[in-house]
């Protein structure tokens, strides 16, 4: 059952209870009806205004505060003056306004104000309706300044039970979310070593298999044409496997460069970028074209930021390197182009291609490592991730990552 349907109950229970109580003392005369207009007019600012203020009480406290909350506390207070001034058991009904006031208040003080309006309005209406003398006056005080301090002393103790149970809950989510940060750095790092574990055994195995097949190859041809008579077909076969041998030791090395890690360490980023860009170029023959100037931390719109987080540097190389790679792998693109721009609130690098496109990607159809892997390193920071392609062909990776750096990049940066 919902906290609301438990006060639905609880309302409903309590005002039922003191009508009968009411119907007892009063009789049939004009006592029972005002003491039932009172109730009444509980009833019905609980159903009009009560349960929309309960709901409310579950959000941040500046949430409160609505004509809802104000009107239902306002109705309950005047009520039960009223109704104690008309029978003075009604002061019983205090045991259900004292809870529901220290519900609806924003703050331990509000509630505390709250709590002595109500026992200031009981406590009148109670010397009214027990005779309005001097000892009648002693009596309601006498009441409601026990009813109060226990009230106090009741809201004091629920208050700092409930301050307990968020904060406890609060260390319970950031424990998640750091235990799913750690999950993910731990996944960063078991695939950059199992992808440099894969490169070096790639080139130390079938890249060196394919060398051999290509000298092997040479010597044969070389050979062949020391030999007398028409060796011209056996050459052309001779030489479609050497072309075929290279293309392929190309293609070895091309990988072994994409799986290598680029070491962020060995200078600023800017030039770290270069050299990957460098060596993308020797591997493939696609042209790559920089616009590194957002990495300057003074050469950028508004004042000067100074430099780059090193988690961030980390997380842009890394998304580079990775949207190199998919140029390398995807795009059959002829040219590249990487841009880096940095303003006081992000830093967005965009890699761009002219090839072929996207067709028809959906991000939700990916179904690979790199754009998935990529997508979860840049939402760890609290950045975005966005593929697209252009009106003219070709595809645009946009990663843009908030400056300065949330906590959580402490954390991936210790990691690298």
């Amino acid at each position: 059952m919902s906290t609301r349907r438990w006060w639905d109950v609880v309302v409903a229970g309590s005002l039922t209870v003191m009508a009968a109580i009411g119907a007892q003392n009063s009789g049939l005369g004009s006592s029972l009806v005002g003491v039932l207009v009172s109730l009444s007019a509980i009833g019905l600012a609980y159903l009009g205004w009560g349960r929309r203020a309960i709901t409310a009480a579950t959000e941040p406290p500046e949430a409160r505060t609505s004509a809802s909350n104000i009107g239902f506390r306002v109705v309950l207070i005047v009520a039960c003056g009223v109704a104690t001034a008309i029978d003075p058991n009604m002061a019983t009904l205090q045991t259900l306004a004292f809870p529901v006031l220290w519900l609806l208040a924003r703050t331990y003080r509000g509630a505390a104000l709250l709590s002595a309006t109500l026992a200031a309005s009981t406590g009148l209406g109670l010397w009214v309706g027990v005779g309005r003398t001097a000892d009648a006056a002693v009596q309601a005080a006498a009441i409601e300044a026990v009813s109060l301090v226990f009230a106090l002393a009741m809201g004091t103790w629920i208050s700092r039970i409930a301050e307990a149970g968020a904060y406890q809950r609060r260390l319970v989510e950031e424990l998640t979310a750091a235990q799913g940060e750690l999950a993910a750095l731990h996944r960063d790092a078991g695939s950059a070593s199992e992808r440099e574990r894969l490169a070096r055994e790639i080139h130390d195995t079938i890249a060196q298999s394919l060398t051999s097949l290509l000298m092997l190859a040479q010597r044969s041809r070389s050979e062949l044409a020391a030999m007398p008579g028409h060796t011209a077909a056996v050459a052309d076969s001779i030489e479609l496997i050497e072309s075929t041998g290279r293309d392929a030791l190309t293609e070895t090395r091309a990988l072994v460069a994409s799986m290598a890690p680029v070491r962020a360490g060995d200078g600023d980023l800017a030039h770290t970028v270069a050299r990957l860009a460098e060596r993308f170029e020797r591997e493939t023959g696609i042209t790559v074209t920089l616009d590194l100037t957002g990495l300057d931390p003074v050469h950028h719109d508004g004042p000067p930021a100074g430099p780059l987080d090193r988690a961030l540097e980390v997380v842009l190389l890394r998304c580079a390197q990775e949207g190199l790679a998919n140029v390398r792998k995807h795009s059959r693109a002829g040219a590249a182009t990487i841009d880096v721009e940095r303003s006081a609130e992000a830093v967005t690098l965009t890699v761009t291609d002219n090839g072929r496109g996207l067709g028809d990607y959906r991000p939700e159809a990916e179904n690979g490592f790199g754009l998935a892997g990529m997508r979860d390193r840049v939402h760890l920071v609290g950045g975005r991730l966005d593929v697209e392609g252009t009106p003219i062909g070709g595809t645009v990776l946009r990663v843009t990552l908030p400056a300065p750096a949330p906590e959580a990049m402490t954390l991936l940066g210790g990691a690298e």
